[in-house]
């Protein structure tokens, strides 16, 4: 199952199929068909296609573009069945077996083709398993952590559900990673943290599956005897399709969650360090933006943080949809979690640092850093803005992560 979505034959194989099967299925018939019935039912498909995705924007608030090849992949599978249909009296029956078959295909090339645009899943394994719920590589349960002591190479992941008695916040369940020298000893070792948020369409397991953040931790942590910060794989949404961004409002308390939740929990269960100064927030795309949000307004909690192709700040549209949509109308909520207008009253900060990252083709997300971090700077923030090659993908995610752990393990204070 490990064969690649993002590149090489899967992909190609399932598009040429797709567009096989819809040519054979339309086929060249007699000149009624080609000249009337075929062109009516590809026009009506192409319409059909349309009004999708001006539903998509009206009806169901998809803001940010679709690729282009999702609508072309889209209207081969209406055009598929809309030649199903027109051409149903005097088909053959392989021709009518064919048309629903490159339907389905088309369907999965364009589920794809979205796929390959934020490389949510990188091979057909981690669709598999994140679809089925499958437990991820070196996870165990909080019943076997308990008795887990000695030498490993390799760190943990454990799933946990933590209380949201400060916050309310309907969450899923949650991931932490234990460091390979958690395990060492029943005297478990108070080591720093990171709290890991993904973007808007996210589950708490992107981080693992997608961006590859507890084989970056093992690395890490092969190289520094064993020891490497705990990362805690967060629920910042509630929901796949729920755009929170890591505040509190009409889609719950997901900022009081972060802050006043996980936290408490993770010092107490796994004998974390409590100290702000060992604590950071790492985030892409949504994510991002609330790594340095949450920085910047509770730097009594996160000392660090690492914005990953990141906003300016919270938003769900222009600033007015913003507020009625993420604040509930409520503009002074707006202004206190607008980073530069936080920043900009803030006292000088101390001890807290940031890093922000974004590909050589994001050139909007590098403007907003450049941003945040002159501002950042001018109240005592110590940060930095790095441009790598690369897009908005969780694979650019994965290797930005890469790159700053040494400099995020230094933060939090480990040496090395």
């Amino acid at each position: 199952m490990n064969v690649s979505l993002l590149s090489g034959w899967f992909p190609w194989g399932v598009q040429l199929a797709a567009a096989g099967s819809l040519v054979a299925a339309i086929g060249w018939r007699d000149r009624r068909w080609r000249l009337r019935r075929a062109p009516s039912a590809l026009a009506a498909a192409a319409g059909l296609t349309g009004l999708f995705g001006l539903l998509a924007v009206t009806v169901g608030g998809v803001t940010d573009p679709l690729p282009l090849a999702l609508w072309c992949w889209l209207g081969a599978a209406v055009a598929a069945l809309a030649v199903l249909v027109a051409g149903w009296r005097g088909a053959r029956w392989w021709r009518r077996a064919l048309a629903p078959l490159a339907a389905l295909l088309a369907v999965v090339a364009g589920a794809n083709a979205l796929n390959a645009s934020t490389g949510y899943f990188p091979t057909l394994d981690d669709a598999i398993g994140e679809l089925s719920g499958d437990p991820l590589p070196q996870q165990v349960t909080m019943d076997q952590l308990s008795s887990l002591t000695g030498r490993t190479s390799t760190g943990r992941i454990v799933q946990v559900d933590i209380p949201d008695a400060a916050s309310g916040f309907a969450h899923r369940q949650e991931l932490v990673y234990l460091p390979p020298a958690w395990f060492r000893s029943r005297t478990r070792p108070k080591l720093p943290v990171l709290e890991m948020i993904g973007g808007e369409f996210a589950a708490p397991d992107n981080w693992v599956r997608a961006g590859n953040a507890v084989q970056t931790a093992d690395a890490y942590a092969a190289q520094h005897g064993g020891v490497a910060p705990v990362l805690v794989f967060a629920d910042a949404t509630g929901g796949f399709k729920v755009d929170t961004e890591c505040v509190d409002g009409p889609n719950g308390k997901a900022e009081d969650h972060l802050v006043k939740d996980i936290p408490p929990f993770v010092e107490k269960a796994f004998g974390t360090a409590t100290d702000p100064r060992k604590w950071g927030v790492v985030g892409w795309s949504m994510g991002g933006t609330c790594a340095v949000d949450l920085a910047v307004e509770h730097p009594d909690v996160f000392a660090h943080f690492e914005d990953i192709s990141g906003d300016l700040g919270p938003n769900t549209g222009d600033k007015q949809q913003t507020i009625d949509k993420l604040y509930g109308g409520d503009a002074a909520a707006w202004a206190a979690h607008d980073p530069l207008t936080v920043l900009a009253h803030h006292p000088k900060y101390k001890n807290v640092s940031g890093w922000f990252e974004s590909g050589d083709q994001e050139a909007n997300h590098i403007g907003q850093a450049r941003q945040l971090d002159a501002a950042a700077r001018k109240v005592g923030i110590k940060s930095q803005v790095v441009v790598q090659p690369g897009r908005h993908v969780w694979q650019f995610a994965g290797g930005a992560f890469a790159e700053a752990l040494p400099w995020l393990a230094q933060q939090v204070g480990l040496k090395g």
